[in-house]
């Protein structure tokens, strides 16, 4: 109904917002900027909201947090410390034995392996083991070790560009078959794991856990502590790539506008887009062998995943800007 004397609603209404009056039960719920009208119903996380006489009502799932690793050594822990990194070895991302827990004890470990992508010293994540006997390769999948009786504890689809691990322990892995890497964990791992990833009990304070069960300031010291062999040299810090290539700075910031953009601005308010950006002018210009293109779309793709973890999709790529790819069969 339409308000009247002046856009008052009678007591029993309330303004619409459009000029009209309507029972206070009926107003919409908001969710990311977006109005939604009672009785409907949106995904959030791994639960179901749905719009009730002005609130939302959700269910109560445990839902799998996300620890992510991709570009230059760019990670984001299960308890959302995000930290750089660059080693070049094989180092632990997230185990589930830790301590003085003996190794028999652990069902999973998942290790990435780094190589240098540039001529800076960055390095990028290209393969990705895990012990359920499993290795992500170069876009390819090897099955290494079957369990007793020929029963693999995995299932392997594909989702868009991404290749899909679900596994029997309350793990799932994402894999661009590039170098991003996604690792969903089940709530019922908080404060049993460690590695790269942190040690998932809702504090990132303490995410720089050693292997020794130290708790560090020092983002190498942290990370160094999880090399897979001990004959791997310690990182060390590596110059910044815009300044030991600048002439590709320009040409960097040029691309990497788009995650600050009006294309991402519904995401902006739910995920902070600076460190994104900086990160993607860090490896676009870190990228100076080849593939340049290739690590300036992993590092928009991983902002874009960011926001689709919070249900915001984003319809970024376009055939001149970082097109769809076919996946490698596998």
């Amino acid at each position: 109904t339409h308000c009247v004397s002046g856009c008052v609603c009678p007591h029993d209404q309330v303004l619409d917002g459009k000029g009209g009056c309507i029972a206070p039960e009926d107003c919409p719920c908001i969710h990311n900027g977006n109005s939604y009208s009672p009785g409907e119903s949106i995904r959030v996380g791994c639960n179901n909201c749905t719009c009730r006489n002005r609130k939302w009502q959700c269910s109560e799932e445990p839902c799998l947090e996300t620890c992510s690793v991709y570009g230059d050594g760019h990670y984001t822990t299960f308890d959302g410390k995000r930290f750089d990194f660059e080693g070049d070895c094989e180092y632990v991302l997230v185990q589930n034995y830790c301590g003085q827990q003996a190794v028999n004890q652990g069902t999973f470990r998942v290790i990435t392996e780094n190589i240098p992508c540039g001529t800076t010293g960055t390095t990028c994540s290209k393969s990705i083991k895990v012990f359920l006997g499993l290795v992500l390769n170069d876009g390819h999948t090897d099955v290494i070790q079957r369990t007793p009786g020929g029963k693999v504890p995995f299932q392997i689809r594909s989702m868009g560009i991404y290749l899909v691990v679900d596994t029997t322990v309350g793990l799932i892995l994402m894999w661009d078959r590039k170098t991003s890497l996604f690792i969903k964990l089940s709530p019922s791992f908080q404060g049993h794991v460690c590695g790269l990833c942190g040690n998932y009990d809702g504090n990132g304070n303490n995410d720089f856990t050693t292997r020794s069960q130290s708790v560090v300031g020092n983002v190498l010291e942290f990370a160094n502590s999880w090399k897979v062999s001990s004959s791997c040299p310690n990182a060390n810090r590596t110059q910044d790539p815009c300044t030991a290539n600048p002439y590709r700075k320009a040409w960097a910031q040029k691309q990497c506008s788009i995650i600050t953009s009006e294309v991402f601005a519904k995401c902006h308010s739910q995920v902070e887009p600076n460190e994104y950006y900086q990160a993607c002018v860090d490896d676009a210009c870190a990228c100076d062998t080849g593939g340049d293109c290739e690590c300036f779309c992993t590092a928009v793709a991983a902002y874009a995943q960011a926001c689709n973890e919070l249900d915001i999709c984003i319809s970024w790529r376009t055939p001149s800007i970082c097109r769809e790819f076919q996946p490698t069969a596998f």
